[in-house]
């Protein structure tokens, strides 16, 4: 996929007028309160894998969702997700990136078991949706409104506030927290799933599509090995869709069903997911 240097331009802008306000206030209280104990204790609340759902009704709960913090995009998530994957499916990627391009963001339905006091509900979406960084370490330049990073209680403790934390150095990724988000609990939740046969840059692509201080931003090296670089590569690829594919077009999720059903069925086997 091609994206020209003055389509690019028009995205990620942060400083434009009437958006503004709400998204940095939504980093505002994500900044402040994404705490490496905040997020050992959504880990251990919300992957309990105890709410099915079909794969298709957990789509059609993302109508009813309009991500806050995204400054290019305020229409119901699952238009950015029918987006996402029509591009990919245009451009003749493999069937299975069609199928991320889909289900990516397909961990917002976190609402559905959400609470405001978690930041996971559809009025405070702090704890679910947003550019996610390493909890528990020094926070980097490169986040989202800087000026936020100093907000974070962790930022204040002689360990958490240092530049590795509680990790090791070249640990790689996996092994570091990142702010809970729905990345996270989707990539837990495909993981736990028996059926689950999605490639491992698939899953990849889910775990990590919202880490831009890391992926676009260059921070993190400290953490980072040579299973990141191909990580990263796989990341930025699937960026293209995931960002400059957004516009006001509408779709139908009926519309596409017919065509993406039996790649879910071919990746994911039986429709029933326990989130």
């Amino acid at each position: 996929m091609e994206i020209s240097v003055e389509t690019k331009k028009v995205f990620r802008n942060y400083d434009q007028g009437d958006i503004t306000a709400t998204v940095k206030e939504h980093y505002r209280k994500m900044r402040s309160r994404q705490t490496y104990g905040y997020v050992q204790r959504m880990k251990a609340k919300y992957l309990t894998y105890d709410t099915p759902l079909d794969l298709w009704d957990a789509m059609a709960k993302l109508n009813e969702l309009i991500d806050v913090s995204d400054p290019d995009l305020n229409l119901p998530n699952v238009q950015h997700l029918i987006q996402s994957a029509e591009a990919i499916k245009a451009d003749n990627r493999p069937d299975w990136m069609q199928l991320v391009g889909l289900i990516h963001d397909l961990g917002k339905m976190m609402f559905v078991k959400g609470c405001d006091d978690d930041g996971t509900s559809q009025a405070e979406q702090w704890g679910m949706v947003g550019d996610v960084f390493v909890v528990g370490c020094k926070l980097p330049d490169t986040c989202v409104y800087p000026e936020f990073n100093q907000l974070n209680p962790d930022m204040q403790d002689a360990l958490c506030g240092s530049e590795l934390g509680p990790y090791r150095r070249g640990c790689g990724l996996d092994q570091v927290d990142l702010a809970w988000g729905h990345d996270e609990y989707l990539y837990q939740v495909l993981n736990h799933h028996p059926d689950t046969k999605i490639p491992e840059a698939g899953m990849i692509m889910i775990r990590y599509h919202s880490f831009y201080p890391w992926h676009t931003g260059g921070s993190y090296g400290q953490f980072t090995n040579a299973k990141d670089a191909q990580y990263k590569e796989w990341i930025l690829d699937f960026n293209k869709y995931d960002l400059y594919t957004k516009s006001q077009k509408i779709y139908a999720l009926n519309d596409v069903r017919d065509y993406y059903e039996p790649i879910a069925v071919k990746y994911l086997g039986t429709n029933t997911i326990y989130f």
